[in-house]
């Protein structure tokens, strides 16, 4: 967290942070006490710029990059791609290999494409086809994702935040786990426990699998597992710990992995510590992991190298594993199996919940705002002149809402299966409170659309894939796994 100027003994981000605690604990709106605050800060601003550091860049507990091993260079990449750059088991990063980058970096923003306007709920009539779910399983503790291994099996495996894996084979739950971490797991905070998993895309033949959950002491623990030779279950003790992060606040952990189908990386998806309102600043600082999503090369056992074409490898004052920031809590991304591009669902603090979407090819570096921005919207609201905030300086997402709809995203999916030919290239996503489920689409000439397709009872807490492309739902508060459905029914406002 860089150090801001400081005028009698006052920041400005202890300020915001100590007014969004009053806020809380009065449960009164922030208008209410928003007069003082404002007076406050037009005194720090006869001090100086508000946004100038002093002194040398520190952040406060910074997060250590950790790996077991330092592992060869990644073959996963085209001829023309980076070599990757190696990382020490003490976390330091090796001098740069040469060569040209397939994701070339960047120094300065480079827009992905023109988004605007910003889709929000009703930007188009509520016509077409519905979206409900059928039940495929039930009786599980709290799911929290489901995914597949690619191996051609038709096994759907299903992490449950206490640390369990499952395994849904031709619509019945195993009763044998596939991985059980439980004495390794802390799930004692919402949001903790085992939070993600990832086969490797050589899993059919290597065995390999990708976990991520925040461990006893609360910090967050990437791991790498090993098949048994049964096939049939994970080998617990196989453990080897790929990356480990400091987590300073029990919530906003992410927690998302997923590997890229255009070049074989493992990205990982980091909350910005926690607490409310970023009091450390981590989203707008790629000085440290959080708030962020980072990508790894894993194509060797036993630990990671840093891919030369991520954006900061040649940075000093900042990690060479961040590819994206400016996140607070990216519960769930995903990439299109088709185009690559890859969509985020980030989890908003008190206004706005919102997708944002990086298209392929991939450039590292983008900034998606927090804690500048909530949404589109400068953060905290209604102070964006005070704090500088210029939206248009960052990646703006592509739809958002509030919380007349809901209170926290659940990103989801481009569908690409087979049963539904209106829903394909339409990406799905949800709120986990309110259960509603839209699609996003890019209308021909007047930008995203954001269409309520259905609601469904529960809590849409992950989304996911199977094999053929269909897209599946979890309930953590019923313990269901569902499949999506589309329907005749109109669109549900």
């Amino acid at each position: 967290m860089k150090h801001r100027r400081v005028c009698d003994g006052l920041a400005f981000g202890s300020i915001m942070n100590r007014f969004h605690r009053l806020s809380e604990s009065l449960n009164v709106t922030r208008l209410v006490v928003m007069r003082p605050v404002v007076l406050v800060m037009l005194a720090l601003m006869a001090c100086g710029d508000l946004e100038k550091t002093s002194g040398e860049d520190t952040p406060a507990g910074p997060p250590v990059a950790r790996s077991p091993t330092v592992v060869a260079e990644g073959l996963l990449e085209a001829s023309t791609s980076p070599t990757p750059t190696p990382v020490s088991s003490e976390g330091s990063v090796a001098p740069t290999p040469t060569g040209t980058p397939f994701y070339e970096p960047i120094a300065e923003r480079v827009p992905t494409v023109v988004l605007r306007p910003v889709a929000r709920p009703g930007s188009k009539p509520q016509t077409g086809f519905g979206i409900n779910v059928e039940p495929v399983a039930e009786g599980f503790v709290r799911p929290v994702f489901v995914g597949h291994a690619g191996d051609a099996s038709g096994r759907l495996f299903i992490a449950e935040k206490r640390g369990v894996i499952r395994v849904v084979r031709l619509g019945r739950l195993l009763a044998e786990p596939f991985l059980d971490i439980r004495d390794r797991v802390g799930s004692s905070g919402n949001e903790q426990g085992l939070l993600g998993i990832a086969f490797h895309p050589s899993y059919a033949s290597n065995g390999r699998l990708f976990v991520d959950y925040t461990d006893l002491s609360g910090d967050t623990v990437i791991s790498e597992f090993l098949v048994d030779s049964s096939g049939r279950t994970v080998d617990a003790d196989s453990e080897q710990i790929v990356l480990r992060i400091e987590q300073p606040f029990k919530n906003h952990n992410g927690g998302m992995l997923a590997f890229g189908p255009n070049d074989g990386y493992l990205y990982v998806s980091v909350g910005d510590g926690g607490s409310g309102g970023d009091p450390q600043a981590n989203g707008q600082n790629p000085g440290t992991l959080l708030g962020s999503i980072l990508r790894l090369n894993v194509n060797e056992e036993g630990g990671y190298v840093v891919p030369a074409g991520n954006p900061f490898v040649n940075a000093d004052d900042k990690r060479p594993e961040v590819f994206v920031y400016g996140l607070r809590n990216p519960w769930r991304f995903s990439f299109d199996q088709v185009t690559g591009d890859m969509w985020i669902g980030d989890v908003g603090q008190s206004d706005l919940e919102e997708i944002d979407l990086a298209l392929a090819p991939l450039r590292g570096g983008l900034n998606f705002g927090w804690n500048k921005l909530e949404g589109s919207q400068c953060f905290p609201p209604g102070l964006g002149a005070f704090a500088r905030c210029v939206p248009a300086a960052f990646e703006l997402p592509v739809a958002e809402y509030g919380r007349d709809y809901g209170c926290s995203v659940t990103g989801g999916y481009v569908y690409r299966g087979q049963r539904f030919a209106e829903l394909v290239g339409m990406y799905v996503f949800g709120d986990y409170c309110s259960g509603r489920i839209w699609t996003l689409e890019l209308g021909d000439s007047d930008g995203w659309q954001m269409v309520q397709r259905g609601k469904v009872t529960g809590r849409v807490a992950s989304f996911g894939e199977g094999e053929d492309g269909e897209i599946y739902v979890v309930d953590d508060r019923g313990g269901y796994l569902f499949r999506l459905l589309v329907t005749t029914s109109p669109p549900q406002g």
